[in-house]
Protein backbone atom coordinates (compact mmCIF):
# COMPACT_ATOMS: atom_id res chain seq x y z
CA UNK A 1 0.00 0.00 0.00
CA UNK A 2 1.62 3.52 -0.69
CA UNK A 3 1.62 6.32 1.50
CA UNK A 4 0.27 9.38 0.50
CA UNK A 5 1.68 11.93 1.25
CA UNK A 6 0.48 15.73 2.73
CA UNK A 7 1.13 18.37 0.62
CA UNK A 8 0.92 22.34 1.70
CA UNK A 9 0.49 25.41 -1.03
CA UNK A 10 2.67 27.77 -2.34
CA UNK A 11 0.82 30.43 -4.81
CA UNK A 12 2.00 33.75 -5.90
CA UNK A 13 -0.43 35.90 -4.21
CA UNK A 14 -2.02 36.27 -0.91
CA UNK A 15 -5.46 37.79 1.07
CA UNK A 16 -6.51 37.77 4.48
CA UNK A 17 -9.49 36.43 5.57
CA UNK A 18 -11.56 39.32 7.89
CA UNK A 19 -13.40 36.68 10.04
CA UNK A 20 -10.69 34.45 11.14
CA UNK A 21 -7.08 36.92 10.43
CA UNK A 22 -5.70 33.83 8.60
CA UNK A 23 -3.46 34.01 5.46
CA UNK A 24 -4.86 32.34 2.33
CA UNK A 25 -3.29 31.19 -0.55
CA UNK A 26 -4.48 33.16 -3.90
CA UNK A 27 -4.08 33.64 -7.64
CA UNK A 28 -1.96 30.43 -9.59
CA UNK A 29 -1.16 27.51 -6.39
CA UNK A 30 1.33 24.86 -6.21
CA UNK A 31 2.04 21.78 -4.57
CA UNK A 32 5.01 22.02 -1.60
CA UNK A 33 6.50 20.03 0.55
CA UNK A 34 7.68 21.80 3.70
CA UNK A 35 11.42 21.34 4.17
CA UNK A 36 11.58 21.65 0.07
CA UNK A 37 13.18 24.96 -1.34
CA UNK A 38 11.16 24.16 -4.52
CA UNK A 39 7.59 22.97 -5.38
CA UNK A 40 6.55 19.60 -6.48
CA UNK A 41 6.70 21.08 -10.36
CA UNK A 42 9.95 22.16 -9.96
CA UNK A 43 9.56 25.68 -9.56
CA UNK A 44 12.18 27.65 -6.70
CA UNK A 45 10.24 29.33 -4.17
CA UNK A 46 12.19 32.31 -3.80
CA UNK A 47 13.15 32.62 -7.97
CA UNK A 48 9.45 32.34 -8.29
CA UNK A 49 8.17 34.75 -5.65
CA UNK A 50 5.80 32.10 -4.20
CA UNK A 51 4.68 32.37 -1.07
CA UNK A 52 4.20 29.60 1.74
CA UNK A 53 1.49 28.48 3.20
CA UNK A 54 2.44 25.80 5.59
CA UNK A 55 -0.84 25.82 7.45
CA UNK A 56 -3.02 25.00 4.08
CA UNK A 57 -3.20 21.91 2.34
CA UNK A 58 -3.54 21.30 -1.00
CA UNK A 59 -6.85 19.20 -0.95
CA UNK A 60 -7.79 22.85 0.75
CA UNK A 61 -7.44 24.63 -2.45
CA UNK A 62 -9.25 22.22 -4.83
CA UNK A 63 -11.87 24.50 -6.24
CA UNK A 64 -14.31 21.68 -5.53
CA UNK A 65 -13.22 21.39 -2.06
CA UNK A 66 -14.84 25.09 -0.70
CA UNK A 67 -12.06 24.73 2.14
CA UNK A 68 -9.20 28.30 1.24
CA UNK A 69 -10.47 28.04 -2.57
CA UNK A 70 -12.02 31.26 -2.66
CA UNK A 71 -9.50 33.72 -4.74
CA UNK A 72 -7.43 30.52 -6.49
CA UNK A 73 -7.63 31.44 -10.00
CA UNK A 74 -5.24 28.37 -11.14
CA UNK A 75 -4.02 24.96 -10.14
CA UNK A 76 -0.23 24.18 -11.41
CA UNK A 77 -1.46 21.45 -13.79
CA UNK A 78 1.97 19.33 -12.95
CA UNK A 79 1.39 19.73 -9.25
CA UNK A 80 -2.04 18.68 -9.56
CA UNK A 81 -0.82 15.77 -11.28
CA UNK A 82 1.59 14.37 -8.81
CA UNK A 83 -0.64 15.51 -5.85
CA UNK A 84 -4.21 14.47 -6.73
CA UNK A 85 -7.17 16.32 -7.55
CA UNK A 86 -9.57 14.67 -4.92
CA UNK A 87 -9.47 14.53 -1.40
CA UNK A 88 -7.19 12.03 0.45
CA UNK A 89 -10.49 10.17 1.13
CA UNK A 90 -11.28 9.22 -2.60
CA UNK A 91 -11.73 5.64 -3.59
CA UNK A 92 -9.50 4.58 -6.86
CA UNK A 93 -11.39 5.29 -9.99
CA UNK A 94 -11.51 1.49 -10.76
CA UNK A 95 -10.73 -2.23 -9.44
CA UNK A 96 -10.09 -4.73 -11.11
CA UNK A 97 -12.72 -7.43 -10.15
CA UNK A 98 -11.63 -10.65 -12.08
CA UNK A 99 -7.96 -10.68 -12.82
CA UNK A 100 -7.04 -12.78 -15.61
CA UNK A 101 -4.36 -15.51 -14.58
Amino acid sequence: MSVRKRYAVAASGRWTDEGDNVRLPAGEVHAWEQGMNQTVCGLSLSRSRLDRFPHVTWTDVIPESGGAADRVQRLCPRCASVAGRRGADARPRWRRTNPRP
